[in-house]
């Protein structure tokens, strides 16, 4: 991934960005859904984009917004991208990214976003380092596994070659030494309990939270 580099940017507000990251089948959708949906909170979401296909069950803007490569280009080309990861895939290349679209606004709120220690690195380097906050869901490495292959049973067409593709490829992306050149200092378990690690993740929001006035 390289971030672009005109894109570049000072937190000039109060608010944070929490990114939570964890490995594939780690529960943050879960998490996410969770912490957002908590009003106490007062978090916003931010939709990030994406030009994977979509899967069953998702929606246009709900999930993500879906393009293709020719609209990931020309945000590209604009200086538009924040941060962004390509995944070498078994049906072609799927690019994540985070563009500035005016839905991050530190001034007036704090944000829960879903990333990676790449993406936590570049998020810093264009918000400030302090005002992006990662915190890690960790995952027994086999009850990933579990988990991967019951999420892609429910596909009507099953990509078992990707699901291992990917397994692989996070265990380097989330190595220990990436982990720290992300300045993640917070980890939270998840081995089958989500509902205590969602608290655990509400209770150090909830006592880090800025909220205007």
């Amino acid at each position: 991934m390289q971030k672009d580099s005109s894109a570049t940017s000072e937190n000039t507000g109060s608010g944070t960005i929490y990114l939570l990251m964890g490995r594939s089948s780690a529960g943050k959708d879960r998490m996410y859904r969770e912490l957002l949906a908590d009003g106490s909170l007062r978090l916003r979401h931010v939709v990030l984009y994406t030009t994977r296909p979509m899967r069953d069950g998702e929606e246009q803007g709900s999930q993500y917004h879906f393009v293709d490569e020719a609209a990931y280009a020309r945000m590209r080309e604009e200086g538009r991208i924040i941060e962004e990861r390509t995944y070498q895939t078994m049906a072609g290349p799927w690019r994540y990214f985070t563009a500035d679209d005016g839905q991050i606004d530190l001034a007036a709120a704090d944000y829960l976003m879903i990333g990676t220690p790449e993406a936590a690195k570049s998020l810093r380097a264009y918000f400030g380092e302090a005002a992006v906050e990662p915190l890690y869901i960790e995952t027994d490495e086999g009850i990933l596994l579990e988990r991967a292959l019951h999420r892609e049973r429910r596909q009507e067409h099953p990509r078992y070659d990707e699901m291992c593709r990917r397994f692989l490829a996070d265990r380097e992306d989330f190595s220990e030494e990436h982990l720290a050149e992300a300045g993640v200092t917070h980890r939270f378990t998840n081995n089958g309990e989500p509902e205590a690690c969602v608290e655990a993740l509400r209770a150090y929001i909830k006592g880090k939270t800025w909220t205007s006035a």
